[in-house]
């Protein structure tokens, strides 16, 4: 199978052009392809797939198999992979993803994608859709207990499932141990994707994320609007903020009037390659 090894500010995921190649057993795939030992190494599996609802469909598979809604930071990739392989030469592409239909804006700069601007869709708050077992209909700033420690917590949907925590101890923070906790906690009956914010100023905020399904990853693109929209909804953030992820920088605003979550990144091709997936297919 030919694969592209694509990453956004870190997050790095496996492509696969779906118009050349099949993929019989993705869920396997990602597993095997994700292994940073044995496989390629990534933290999932991103198929790229014609759609009947929009450009290009994209597909995304954690690192431990299971199928993801959305990523903020594999569809900006998705992005420059159809440009750039001619697969479209528009620069305004729609893609449609289990979060639903996203529209993205491509800058060019020497032929290539360079920055990709993604309407991300409004943000959800109602715990049910979450959804978070809360009798709160909204969940900001309400108490959880993980570890024997009470933090409080924001809950966000961006097409899949954030819990948002902000600390001022986010660098020592022992993410490994207690990641998991709030993953598998009982509140989240579908897991939950876990944002460790630090507010710098008005405009920035600090982010570290555990993700649902492939553990602590360099940057989450969903996750930081989820923070964003946990930062406004806390009092401490201005509407556009720049938040400082261990792998780079996004640029997320909300636009409350329309209600939706804009973001805007760098999108990078590391390598191509070609891979054997035993039992995989």
């Amino acid at each position: 199978m030919k694969f592209t090894k694509m990453h956004g500010i870190g997050n790095d995921y496996v492509y696969v052009d779906c118009f050349q190649e099949t993929v019989p057993n993705p869920q396997e795939a990602a597993k095997f392809i994700s292994d940073r030992h044995f496989g390629v190494g990534s933290d999932g599996l991103v198929l790229i797939r014609p759609s009947e609802t929009a450009d290009f469909e994209m597909a995304m598979y954690n690192a431990d198999g299971s199928r993801g809604e959305m990523c903020g930071n594999a569809i900006r990739c998705v992005a420059k992979y159809v440009y750039e392989n001619h697969l479209t030469d528009k620069t305004h592409i729609s893609v449609e993803t289990l979060a639903g239909i996203k529209y993205l804006d491509l800058a060019i700069e020497g032929g290539a994608v360079s920055r990709v601007h993604v309407n991300m869709g409004k943000p959800e708050l109602a715990a049910e859709k979450i959804p978070v077992q809360h009798p709160m209909q909204q969940v900001v700033g309400q108490p959880i207990d993980v570890c024997g420690t009470q933090y409080q917590m924001t809950c966000v949907s961006m097409g899949n499932p954030h819990c948002v925590v902000f600390t001022d101890d986010i660098d020592s923070l022992d993410i490994e141990k207690i990641g998991p906790m709030f993953e598998h906690h009982k509140l989240f009956p579908n897991r939950v994707n876990t944002e460790f914010v630090k507010v710098l100023s008005q405009d920035k905020i600090q982010m570290r994320v555990w993700e649902r399904g492939s553990g602590e990853t360099l940057a989450c693109g969903t996750g930081a609007c989820a923070a964003v929209v946990a930062s406004i909804l806390n009092g401490y953030t201005k509407d556009s903020v720049t938040v400082q992820l261990r792998g780079g920088m996004l640029d997320i605003e909300w636009d409350q009037k329309g209600g939706c979550i804009y973001m805007a990144g760098p999108a990078a091709k590391v390598f191509e390659g070609e891979v054997f997936l035993p039992g995989c297919c």
